[in-house]
């Protein structure tokens, strides 16, 4: 039997936002939507970038389509072809998630590439960002005021899908656009650049293209700190089966900004998915194994120095979108409604296991409670719940994720004691979500 111990009345820190995710419910041109899902699990974050795959379909948030004629005025609003990416992020706003905005392009894997070459004006590709910004936060061109408060320069500039450029011709966009924009908007948060991600640091053998990531890493931060640039957060990405490895890179990047000066530039992963070595990975995306994988991910950012994460891809028409068979929720898409029941409480809970394979979190706001349990072993497990400090009487409910159940509601008890226990049998790859609300004498 696997303990855990929970103390409610030892409170470690705020719950983080790291069950975010890219892009809106509604995709496919609106003819998919995710809505209600986006609600149930309280998704807080969403990414724009890859919107409406390929090209962002000529319309949706990338620059070359909402500033279709680079030759144009940026100060003029005709310019700007807003339309769609209203739309586009209405939905999202609808739902109560806010806005993550990447300005740049996305991906192209095709022979020929069209987008994703610097800028011939930095100055000028700068200032049209500066009429994203004033579209979506100030009303100006028919806009409106949504507060968005994360900017991000373009994204893996280190990945030649992404940017047909050199090091120094990214690092040049990222000086005027940082500066650019801080100078207009203090207050917003800008960063970059959404790093392919360390994989030399955790794995054996990686090609010297791979290792670059690492060099490309530290020599943007040497080039940000010559420069005194704004760098309010670094994005970074990482696909991978073991928990473990995301552990290793969220401590690397963190300790490597601190290290670095930039102890308050907020560490962000925004693209991460359960990616198996396998002809079958866009398939084992969607199993209770890649559940128990996210749920898993999703404690171990929270325990770790990790202020954001977003999960790639929302989109249900999309190969890596493990949450939803167009309309219909998969397994893991209940691993973020789980963590939701968590972040909402506010304050996450000092909770442990010294078993490896199982993972946990906990949060409570005082009325409430909830412990979020993972089995990632490769077999069924019963878990000892060791309870103190929440309250005095207390109704404890235990829903789990399983192969024959999502999130359903198995076991309830009440407990009249502030020390109490609780036995759970988890399923191998179950994730169990525990919630406990106070019980008036």
């Amino acid at each position: 039997m696997e303990r855990i111990t929970v103390r409610f009345d030892q409170p470690v820190r705020a719950m983080n936002p790291v069950h975010g995710v890219n892009n809106g419910p509604k995709t496919r041109l609106f003819s998919l939507d995710m809505s209600r899902y986006f609600v149930e699990a309280g998704i807080p974050y969403a990414r724009l970038h890859d919107t409406e795959y390929p090209y962002g379909s000529g319309h949706f948030v990338d620059i070359p389509c909402i500033f279709p004629d680079f030759a144009a005025d940026p100060q003029d609003p005709a310019a700007y072809d807003f339309t769609l990416t209203d739309e586009y992020i209405a939905a999202i706003a609808a739902t109560g998630t806010r806005v993550f905005y990447r300005l740049g392009v996305s991906i192209e894997h095709a022979s020929k590439k069209y987008n994703i070459f610097p800028p011939t004006d930095n100055q000028k590709w700068a200032d049209i960002c500066l009429g994203i910004i004033r579209h979506y936060n100030e009303g100006w061109a028919d806009g409106y005021h949504y507060g968005i408060e994360y900017w991000e320069i373009w994204n893996e500039p280190e990945n030649p899908p992404m940017w047909q450029g050199s090091k120094e011709q990214y690092f040049a966009l990222y000086e005027t656009a940082a500066r650019t924009i801080k100078s207009q908007y203090p207050e917003l948060k800008v960063g970059g650049y959404a790093g392919c991600g360390f994989y030399a640091i955790t794995r054996e053998n990686q090609t010297p293209f791979h290792q670059s990531f690492v060099t490309y890493f530290t020599d943007f931060l040497e080039f940000v700190r010559q420069k005194q640039l704004p760098f309010d957060f670094f994005s970074w990405h990482l696909y991978t089966t073991d928990v473990d490895e995301m552990v290793a890179h969220a401590r690397y990047v963190r300790q490597t900004l601190d290290k670095s000066g930039f102890s308050r530039t907020e560490s962000i992963v925004n693209e991460w998915n359960y990616v198996a070595k396998s002809a079958d990975r866009f398939t084992r995306m969607k199993t209770l194994e890649a559940a128990a994988f996210v749920a898993a991910v999703l404690c171990a950012l929270q325990q770790e120095a990790v202020d954001m994460g977003n999960y790639y891809d929302a989109q249900p028409n999309m190969r890596y979108c493990g949450l939803f068979d167009y309309e219909k929720a998969r397994k893991p898409f209940y691993a973020l409604a789980a963590f939701n029941s968590l972040f909402r409480l506010q304050t996450q809970v000092a909770s442990s296991c010294a078993q490896p394979g199982i993972w946990t979190c906990a949060a409570a706001n005082g009325e409430d409670g909830a412990i979020l349990i993972v089995n990632t072993k490769g077999e069924a497990v019963q878990l000892l719940l060791d309870l103190h400090g929440f309250a005095d009487r207390y109704q404890a409910d235990v829903q789990i994720l399983d192969e024959s159940g999502d999130l359903d509601l198995r076991k309830g008890e009440l407990f009249s004691s502030a020390s109490s226990q609780l036995v759970v049998t988890a399923e191998k790859h179950a994730v169990v979500l525990v919630k406990l609300g106070a019980v008036k004498q």
